[in-house]
């Protein structure tokens, strides 16, 4: 179920009626990370320098050079730092593309099906934010293993596999389901969603490829909410 689902979503990706959302995603996810970089790269030279000519009383001649290393030296680091930043970013955006990903998907995928409601921009909106915090203090934490071998990769999937899945998921859900029935649905599922929440968390672990996360947890969300409802809808005896 799980593997299926992630097929079609990656077949999803690529199709010709997903193109646009794929480049507003991309774009958008393009221009939230370099501004970031950006932001916190001028910070940090803001900050640190000053606090190297204290140290150092009488460098005033090589601010000029101090302002070059330290600049390349945050541009360097906080490019690494960066890829810790991707999955709250993704929550984000998530909220603003999920409805343009499901449509497509429902419409390509299960013409027969009715089509989901999209949510109200304000409650998206406020969802994701909620989320991004969530998720930043999660991969706070995965951080603080960072330096402990085999443990930071485990973390990272146990952290983002959880809490990516639970969020597209209920997402996905909450398009055909009230708010609480779709967090009761994931909660009675929460082993598959688990489980296709490391998917994407692997999705999320490959350079470059990791931007288009959004479209991809989308997309296979809304392929594991509809096996899994129509899974639901069996009779029990007809139920493997």
């Amino acid at each position: 179920m799980i593997l299926e689902a992630a097929r079609l979503a990656l077949a999803n990706l690529f199709a010709p009626e997903t193109r646009s959302v794929f480049w507003k995603a991309l774009g958008l996810t393009l221009l939230v990370l370099i501004g970031l970089w950006l932001v916190l790269r001028q910070t940090f030279i803001a900050l640190a320098l000053p606090w190297m000519e204290s140290l150092m009383p009488g460098t005033e001649g090589w601010v000029g050079w101090l302002a070059v290393v330290f600049a390349v030296l945050a541009s360097i680091g906080l490019a690494l730092a960066l890829a810790l930043l991707i999955s709250p970013v993704t929550a984000i955006i998530a909220g603003l593309f999920l409805d343009d990903v499901a449509e497509v998907v429902e419409r390509r995928d299960y013409p027969a099906d009715p089509p989901g409601t999209p949510l109200p921009m304000g409650q998206a909106i406020a969802s994701s934010v909620k989320f991004f915090g969530v998720v930043i203090l999660g991969n706070l934490f995965a951080l603080l293993l960072l330096f402990i071998p085999v443990v930071n990769i485990v973390a990272f999937f146990l952290v983002n596999g959880y809490l990516l899945g639970r969020e597209f998921f209920e997402f996905a859900a909450m398009r055909f389901r009230p708010v609480e029935q779709a967090r009761a649905f994931r909660a009675q599922h929460a082993p598959t969603v688990f489980l296709a929440g490391l998917v994407i968390a692997a999705f999320l672990a490959i350079p470059i490829v990791n931007l288009l996360t959004p479209l991809f947890a989308a997309s296979l969300m809304v392929h594991l909410h509809k096996s899994l409802s129509r899974k639901a809808m069996r009779p029990p005896a007809l139920q493997p």
